[in-house]
């Protein structure tokens, strides 16, 4: 099983499918890097070099009891990226991992770096502040909090529904779908759970966008009930010097699974990683 040890001694587990120009997938939370599989075999199939990794607290990586916050996760993607020596990569990312690819690219900046893909990202802020009256309430975070610590299996069946849309007339969502989730959701560690839905409430990565010197496409769907897409993408959208933003029309947050939304996606990464 690959892993490499971050600089802070925390083992991470990674996938390295196919040869050629990388492209990094990183996951959203409470999942890990098989929620990226179909999209990793696509462009292994391709002819680019396929990796994503299981972030700490999640998956099969390491459970330590600290470093939830996004200037470690990034730091740990740089880790990976400089440990496997990757250049001229495209990363793509997905809800929370939107945040720790922005940050990276804040921390340390497009040397590596080719183009960037944000799917249904958190970024650039989530929670509601004056600064920004568009964001996601407080309450709503506490919430998700308290029903990880009430009970966390049954938390996350009655959150799948809502994550891919299947409380949604004439969806497209699988039971497959939502066990997966589940299933996935069941690996990370309930500290990691709790510390990373702060982490992503109140991390606020405006300077980190304003950073992108790549091309950036950003997707999203309009019927996002985890993150809406007008406190997110639309934002980050008018931040990002040159984003090209994709709406899709009815399309929830788990974008990258769901059947009809996931063929779109899919053709979109294509065009995008061959443009």
């Amino acid at each position: 099983m690959p892993t490499l040890t971050t600089r802070d001694g925390v083992e991470i587990y990674y996938k390295d499918w196919g040869t050629g120009r990388p492209v990094v997938f990183i996951h959203g939370w409470p999942l890990n890097a098989d929620a990226w599989e179909d999209q990793m075999k696509l462009v292994a199939d391709h002819g680019f070099r396929s990796i994503a990794h299981d972030r700490r607290g999640h998956g099969r990586s390491e459970q330590p009891w600290g470093g939830y916050d996004f200037d470690t996760f990034a730091d740990d993607l740089n880790d990976l990226l400089t440990q496997l020596d990757l250049r001229d990569v495209t990363l793509v990312a997905h809800s929370m991992g939107g945040g720790e690819l922005a940050r990276y690219i804040g921390r340390h900046g497009t040397g590596r770096i080719a183009k960037a893909l944000l799917l249904s990202s958190i970024t650039p802020l989530m929670i509601k502040t004056n600064g920004n009256p568009d964001g996601v309430p407080a309450e709503v975070f506490d919430g998700i909090r308290a029903g990880l610590l009430k009970e966390r299996s049954q938390f996350w069946k009655d959150l799948a529904p809502a994550f891919f849309g299947a409380n949604r007339p004439d969806n497209t969502v699988t039971q497959g779908n939502q066990d997966a989730y589940w299933y996935m959701a069941m690996h990370q560690s309930i500290k990691a759970g709790v510390d990373c839905v702060t982490a992503f409430a109140e991390t606020d990565f405006t300077e980190d966008l304003k950073k992108f010197d790549i091309p950036t496409l950003i997707v999203h769907g309009d019927d996002d009930q985890i993150v809406p897409i007008d406190t997110t993408a639309r934002k980050a959208a008018q931040i990002i010097p040159n984003a090209v933003l994709k709406v899709y029309a009815g399309a929830g947050h788990g974008i990258a699974g769901v059947p009809g939304e996931k063929e779109k996606l899919n053709q979109d990464l294509l065009d995008f990683l061959q443009g």
